[in-house]
């Protein structure tokens, strides 16, 4: 059976980006973080020292370039970047933005809530996802 991750990718309508024969960025639906996105390496590879250097230079830049647009299209106050998944056997990298109004900062999003997000401000960061999405894919042109 395929792992959580290649059923993502396989997923007919999955929340693909972009991507190319080694990796790919996907919208990940999380209703507190509109524009959390995953950067995922497209085959079982567990960690970024089991890929070459090179490899690891460009999943960095895939990472970088779905950063600068989170920034420059989404203006948070931190972008939040992890590298974990022990039960995932993918590379794969998630990049967060985040608020001092969002439901957990300055805490992880994995910790306890802080407060309720308000819904409204939720609706207008979910209005820039299509103007994110185009950010992502020109900077992942060349």
């Amino acid at each position: 059976m395929a792992c959580d991750l290649c059923k993502l990718l396989a997923a007919p309508g999955a929340a693909l980006i972009w991507g190319d024969d080694r990796l790919s960025v996907v919208a990940v639906d999380e209703a507190e973080y509109p524009g959390f996105t995953r950067v995922v390496w497209n085959a079982h590879v567990k960690e970024m020292t089991d890929l070459s250097p090179a490899e690891r230079g460009r999943v960095m830049e895939v990472v970088w370039a779905v950063e600068s647009a989170q920034r420059a299209v989404m203006a948070p106050e931190k972008i939040n970047l992890a590298s974990f998944g022990n039960m995932t056997p993918h590379v794969h990298w998630h990049v967060i933005p985040r608020y001092v109004d969002d439901a957990h900062f300055p805490n992880p999003t994995w910790a306890v809530a802080q407060r309720a997000s308000a819904p409204e401000v939720l609706a207008a960061r979910r209005a820039l996802l299509p103007a994110l999405h185009a950010a992502i894919i020109e900077r992942l042109k060349a």
